[in-house]
């Protein structure tokens, strides 16, 4: 259906693509990973004409995209793009933006139009919405009417420039099943994402941009089980921290609540994920370790996560005050990180001086 030969694009300041070469077969659902900054959704903009590559080739059903003299405007009709931004029309209500477009592009009457723009919000679970105007929905449900709105124009494949990403995490999912939905009722589909879940679930191929090249192509199980590249072990199994300090029992507090509220955002982490953290150092660290801290101990915390695991990890190493076991914590305070975690396992200062140690299992 889509084969794109040394695709080259160049601007001024960078060339992120330099040689980007791949084919997508009918009822494929592709999706494209890789750091920041590698391209990845100027690929899917060379593919809908908006950006013109500086070299290459972009042939749609065996028509080359690329030449000057193709009918753009008729591509696109069988070429549907789903941005990160929704999109809709504010002034339109969910019915009305899923039904307007059939009419003025596909020249559907009025009554087709609305019987498949009901039975797409029903698909996508949002039938009971018709009636409300975007600005009522969430962003999710925006998503989700946008899918809707892309389907209704029965395109032969559906673009998808990171449809998650302007999300809250506690909305991700609902989107996720749409488009899992989608993948298993064979609809080709090429989908920009940094969510590694979402490729790892919805994919039958997954292509890795690092270097302006596909640097590896394979399955999900391939890519992220058995990578056989470093650059693309690197990437799937990177872990995000959280370095915390503390040399001081009157440290900021709040200040310090914002910094873990700041990288539960950064990495998409639900709300409850966030909260658990928030609440198992406030435990911990404010509850017991601060106040017999004296002006020789310090506390380290160290909050990590990883994108392709369902675990966060809390580690807090300390001098000065021992906290042998859970025995030493008070009882709200052992219910409390015992509904936040899976475990928790202790290892007291040594009496050479080695600091203590708490490592906390929280669920995500």
């Amino acid at each position: 259906m889509l084969e794109i030969r040394h695709l080259k694009k160049a601007y001024e300041s960078a060339t992120p693509l330099t040689d980007i070469n791949f084919t997508i077969g009918s009822g494929e659902t592709v999706s494209i990973i890789g750091p920041s900054g590698t391209g990845k959704s100027t690929i899917l903009r060379c593919i809908t004409g908006l950006e013109a590559p500086t070299s290459g080739k972009l042939l749609f059903n065996g028509i080359d995209i690329t030449d000057p003299k193709t009918d753009m405007n008729e591509i696109r009709k069988h070429i549907g793009m789903i941005f990160q931004g929704f999109n809709l029309f504010p002034h339109l209500t969910v019915l009305q933006n899923v039904m307007i477009p059939q009419m003025d592009l596909l020249g559907r009457s009025k009554q087709e139009a609305y019987d498949k723009a009901c039975e797409l919000l029903k698909q996508v679970g949002l039938f009971d919405r018709a009636g409300n105007y975007p600005g009522d929905l969430s962003g999710g449900q925006k998503q989700r009417v946008a899918i809707a709105r892309t389907l209704a124009m029965d395109n032969d494949i559906i673009l998808l420039d990171e449809p998650t990403s302007a999300l809250d995490p506690a909305m991700v999912g609902e989107v996720e099943n749409v488009i899992h939905n989608l993948a298993q009722a064979g609809k080709t589909m090429i989908i920009v994402t940094h969510e590694m879940r979402l490729a790892q679930k919805v994919s039958s191929r997954i292509l890795f941009v690092c270097d302006g090249v596909i640097y590896e192509d394979g399955t999900p199980e391939q890519i992220f089980e058995h990578p056989e590249k470093e650059k693309t072990r690197q990437f799937i199994f990177r872990v995000h921290t959280l370095p915390i300090h503390i040399d001081s029992p009157y440290f900021d507090f709040y200040d310090c609540m914002t910094e873990i509220t700041r990288f539960a955002d950064l990495h998409n982490l639900s709300y409850t994920a966030s909260e658990s953290i928030r609440s198992v150092f406030e435990e911990l660290v404010v509850i017991h370790l601060l106040p017999k801290m004296t002006a020789q101990d310090t506390i380290d915390v160290t909050v990590s996560c990883s994108d392709m695991t369902d675990q966060i990890t809390m580690t807090v190493m300390y001098t000065g005050a021992t906290v042998k076991s859970e025995n030493d914590l008070s009882e709200m305070s052992r219910a409390i990180i015992s509904h936040r975690s899976t475990s928790v396992t202790f290892s007291p200062v040594g009496e050479n001086g080695d600091p203590g140690c708490i490592t906390v299992k929280i669920k995500k």
